[in-house]
Formats: C-alpha cells, sequence, structure tokens
C-alpha cells in the first residue's frame, strides 16, 4: 500500500463512484486500475494526470499529502486544478501570512504548491491588510530601492493574469528566474516586462506560460533606519524655491521703504 493508494481510494469514495466506473473514465479496464488502488502497480504519468483532472486536485497532493487529514473542499482552487492552504484566521479571526524566511526560500520553488511545506513555513498576522491571501518574501539586492537586502515583502495572491496592473509591483515565482520582485508592464503579449527601481538593471520579459505564482505588493517590513538621502532633484528644487522665498521678501521689503 501506498499514500497514493489510499488517496485515490479516499477519492473515489468520497465522490461515490465505483472502481469500474473510475477505469471506465480513465479510459483503462477495471482491472488495470484495482493495481494501483491496492498498491500493486505504480501509475504512469498519463494516468496520474488523468486521476488529477478528474478529481480536480493537483498531481503533488494526491501523491504526498494524505488528504484524509486535510479538508479538501475549503482548500483554495487555482488554474491549472492546482491548490493552495486555504486563508487561515487565529483565534480574533485575523488572517495568518506564512512568511518565506532566506532559508526556506530555496525550497519554495519545489513546494509552493505542497500544502506540508507551506504549513511549515512561520506565520504572523497583520490586521490591517484587507481581505485575500497573503504571503511574506525575502528582499534580495539592490534592484528595488528603497526595499533593502534582508526586507520581507508582504504580498496578496493574484488569481489571473489579467488582474495585473501597469506600474505596480509585483512577487513573481517564475519556472527559470525564481523569486523575483519586480515593476510589471503588460506591453507585450504573452509576456511582463519586468523593471527595476534602480536604473542599474536592465529590463527584460518573461513569458506567461513560464509564471508559476504572481503576489501584488502590499506593504514591507524591514528592519533599517537608515536615513534617506535626499535625491539631487529634489534638492536642486529645494534649493530654488528658497531662492524664491528670498526675492519675494526682498520685494515685500522694497515696497514698504
Amino acid at each position: 500500500m501506498s499514500l497514493f493508494s489510499d488517496n485515490i481510494r479516499a477519492l473515489r469514495v468520497k465522490h461515490k463512484i465505483s472502481q469500474e466506473k473510475l477505469a471506465e473514465n480513465l479510459s483503462i479496464t477495471r482491472g488495470r486500475y484495482v493495481k494501483y488502488e491496492d498498491g500493486t502497480s505504480e501509475a504512469p504519468y498519463d494516468i496520474l494526470k488523468k486521476i488529477a483532472l478528474y478529481f480536480h486536485m493537483s498531481i503533488d497532493l494526491i501523491l504526498s499529502v494524505d488528504i484524509r487529514k486535510i479538508d479538501v473542499q475549503n482548500l483554495i482552487k487555482l488554474e491549472g486544478n492546482r491548490l493552495i492552504l486555504p486563508i487561515q484566521v487565529d483565534s480574533f479571526g485575523e488572517n495568518f501570512i506564512e512568511i518565506v524566511s532566506q532559508k526556506a526560500k530555496a525550497g519554495y520553488l519545489n513546494g509552493y504548491a505542497d500544502p506540508e511545506y507551506i504549513e511549515s513555513l512561520q506565520q504572523i498576522t497583520l490586521p490591517f491588510l484587507g481581505p485575500g491571501k497573503h504571503r511574506g518574501f525575502p528582499v534580495e539586492g539592490d534592484s528595488m530601492p528603497p526595499h533593502e537586502d534582508g526586507s520581507i515583502i508582504i504580498g496578496r495572491y493574484v488569481e489571473k493574469l489579467g488582474e495585473v496592473m501597469d506600474g505596480k509591483t509585483y512577487i513573481l515565482i517564475t519556472k527559470n528566474e525564481g523569486m523575483v520582485y519586480k515593476r510589471l508592464n503588460k506591453n507585450k503579449k504573452n509576456a511582463l516586462v519586468l523593471e527595476s527601481d534602480n536604473s542599474f538593471y536592465p529590463n527584460y520579459e518573461v513569458k506567461a506560460s513560464d509564471i508559476l505564482e504572481i503576489w501584488e505588493y502590499e506593504c514591507n517590513i524591514g528592519r533599517s533606519d537608515k536615513k534617506q538621502e535626499i535625491s539631487e532633484t529634489g534638492a536642486m528644487k529645494d534649493l530654488l524655491l528658497e531662492l524664491k522665498r528670498e526675492v519675494r521678501e526682498i520685494k515685500n521689503n522694497t515696497s514698504n521703504t
């Protein structure tokens, strides 16, 4: 017996379908299906995919999580039959926010769809956040000032690519780039243009098919209290305003004499 065997049996019983009927829907014989359910034979990928589509559940859940121990009905269903954990609340009704630490970041690309991995992440609550599924991600490098290396960006899960708004910042989980935090623009068909606020870093494109998750920026948790430097443009503006004020005072004094 295996976790996979137990899961497909539990799913079949839950949906009140016979072995023969399920085998028919999978386009295989009942005898072949029975071997998967009693654990005497392993299902190939094409059958795994059919089972996942039939029960509207991801392959990774069926293979790696004991679904008898979780409330499947309350899982959030995403495109492609992938599921994530539901929004959880504390005793005061505040939403829990999972924090992907620097240590946990290395495993996120493989574990983002695994409920057990997500449940292992540290959790916090931020009462001022609105509705939605939120998660915290670490910032690396200097491409997105004023967010500094080591800060945590809290993002709200974006269910559809069409919800992305030009010019706003997002955390992207991609197949090739991994985890990145950038400003997005949809001025390319079937692709997003990623922009860094630090002009030193060039813009680049990511295909829609390469994107696994998108989280819209909600807030930043940082530890730095470094004084913000005044830009040259800002300093020049302040200087001109000061000169304008002095000229006005001179004019007023002259008219009063």
